[in-house]
């Protein structure tokens, strides 16, 4: 299943937060991961999903989770 970093704007509400959480699940999403330092989680959708996280207004970006490296 693909893997997304779900980021939510700094002055998102904890409201938003769960909501944002609860619209993943109902698209048949698992969160995987919730963060403590940044408002967001790791979310896995099954193949084929449709990710709409994005267009909510509280959330600041969704990214593909992958390996970073540094040199």
């Amino acid at each position: 299943m693909p893997s997304y970093i779900v980021t939510l704007k700094e002055d998102a509400t904890d409201a938003q937060l769960a909501a944002a959480k609860q619209k993943a699940k109902d698209a048949g999403a698992t969160i995987t991961h919730e963060y403590s330092l940044i408002k967001g989680f790791a979310v896995s959708y099954p193949e084929g999903t449709v990710v709409t996280l994005a267009e909510d207004p509280s959330v600041h970006s969704v990214e593909e989770d992958k390996v970073m490296t540094t040199q």
